[in-house]
């Protein structure tokens, strides 16, 4: 096999800025060399099988060195192996790419450059800063501040508007040697860390006063933007993004995050998974079989969640049955999602009762539930009894049979356990009562972990119950008790 490398710009190094491209490229990579500035949850997108390698530089940090950089570019691809070298930015501005690209070239190895959205335009826009503008600057220019002394400081006090990168460290430095130029010390200046990232910060000052705005912050990573163009940020800023500012932890089943995931990345949260249940099948099917095997005896299934549709599909498949088993059986869902799961099936749900809860589903059932034989695959532990009790006392007859079984995962993900300890979680969300309980479970055994400063969104009122419970409160309440309510409680709490 002949391999081949790419020199793939990250953008910010989040999945938000990266190209269509760069993303493409990321899925298909057998080796990934990256830069310390990308976001981890890019590599979610990678192959199981792919091997990824961490060689940033970091000023005043352990780095790996150019020439290891470049052997092991070289020796990854003569492998045969597809090598992605994710470099933040843009890899041509800034990015030591030269280097790269001769040592690479030199030893024969086919090379391609992909061009990234240099943090030098993208941060200033997030941050809302226009480095262009009719009457306030004409043009922008782009530095390193690595080496100061590399600078024409002269020429560059005569700029309308700056972009300086890797210059945090050497702030005094710059606002020193402008200001020996000329520099008006009432110039406006403004330091963007963490551009595109939930953690993303932003001081506005002057130069005459940021050393003192600033004074015992961690700056890096940083683009710093000098010129009257940092005062007109308020006719740009408009935060469409309602949650751009949080980092939310999702606490569901394992394998079943990615839709509520997506409705708060549409919002601009950054969202962290932490499965809390595990989904797994019954201890036993001779409950479900048994009542698969006598459905016409049945006038109602009764169905409360996707899982519960998932199982008992996957069991009628397991027994060459197909939907056309329920004729003559009426359904009943409840949630939203179990009728989008029961639709995926081929059925319609023949009653769904308002406000998606089970405790809603007797009190305005359809018809009279006496004499009515009643199917409810359910899981095998640990679920609520008042619709059976509810059921059984209107004169139904309940068969209740273990369709799945939900267990509490054994360890808490690393990227969620790092959120956690570091204290950047600033909402926990829960869509059930069992996901309360199983988090707290876990969070008990690390001994470490506290909650008080995360604010507790649940799904409805006995998932908040729980919350109260266990953790003693509860912040958000969804009003519909769906995963759309929910997002919609917990963006209605960010804006106030």
């Amino acid at each position: 096999m002949v391999g081949k490398v790419y020199l793939v710009g990250a953008g910010l190094g989040s999945l938000d800025t990266l190209t269509l491209r760069a993303y493409t490229l990321l899925k298909q990579a057998d080796v990934v060399i990256y830069d310390a500035l990308v976001d981890p949850r890019l590599f979610a997108e990678v192959r199981s099988h792919c091997l990824l390698l961490d060689m940033g530089k970091r000023g005043g940090k352990p780095s790996a060195s150019q020439s290891s950089i470049n052997q092991a570019l070289i020796y990854y691809c003569q492998q045969g192996n597809q090598v992605v070298r994710l470099k933040s930015g843009d890899p041509l501005i800034f990015g030591r790419s030269g280097s790269e690209l001769q040592a690479l070239m030199e030893q024969n190895c086919p090379v391609e450059i992909v061009p990234g959205l240099s943090s030098a335009i993208a941060a200033p826009t997030l941050a809302g800063i226009a480095l262009t503008d009719p009457i306030l600057s004409q043009g922008f220019t782009v530095v390193t501040a690595h080496d100061p002394s590399l600078l024409n400081w002269a020429v560059l006090a005569q700029m309308e508007t700056l972009a300086i990168l890797m210059g945090t460290r050497q702030l005094a430095e710059i606002i020193c040697q402008l200001s020996n130029q000329g520099k008006h010390p009432d110039t406006p200046i403004a330091i963007i860390r963490w551009a595109g990232f939930p953690e993303q910060q932003i001081w506005q000052g002057r130069l005459r006063n940021i050393m003192e705005l600033t004074a015992g912050q961690s700056l890096s990573p940083a683009v710093i933007i000098i010129g009257k163009v940092v005062e007109a940020r308020s006719h740009y800023s408009v935060d469409s993004m309602s949650l751009s500012q949080h980092t939310i932890l999702v606490t569901r089943s394992a394998g079943q995050s990615s839709q509520f995931t997506q409705l708060l990345q549409q919002q601009g949260a950054r969202v962290i998974e932490m499965p809390a249940l595990e989904i797994v099948a019954p201890s036993s099917w001779e409950g479900l079989d048994g009542a698969i095997a006598n459905l016409s005896t049945f006038n109602w299934l009764i169905l409360t969640s996707s899982n519960a549709v998932d199982y008992f599909f996957q069991r009628l498949q397991h027994h060459h049955l197909d939907s056309r088993a329920l004729a003559g059986i009426k359904i009943a869902v409840v949630g939203k999602k179990t009728a989008t799961s029961l639709r995926q099936q081929g059925l319609e749900p023949d009653y769904i009762p308002p406000n998606f809860i089970a405790d809603a589903l007797v009190e305005h059932f359809p018809e009279p539930l006496s004499g009515k034989s009643l199917l409810f695959p359910r899981v095998e532990t640990g679920g609520r009894e008042v619709l059976v009790q509810e059921c059984t006392a209107q004169g139904a007859r309940v068969t209740e049979v273990a369709a799945y079984q939900s267990q509490c995962p054994q360890t808490i993900p690393p990227e969620a356990l790092n959120a956690l300890q570091n204290q950047q979680i600033t909402v926990i969300t829960f869509a059930s009562s069992k996901t309360v309980k199983n988090t707290v479970q876990m969070l008990n055994q690390t001994g470490e972990i506290s909650l008080n400063s995360v604010c507790i969104a649940s799904i409805g009122p006995q998932t908040s119950k729980t919350c109260q419970d266990l953790l003693g409160r509860v912040d958000i309440e969804a009003k519909e008790y769906t995963l759309d309510g929910l997002t919609e409680a917990i963006v209605k709490w960010a804006k106030h």
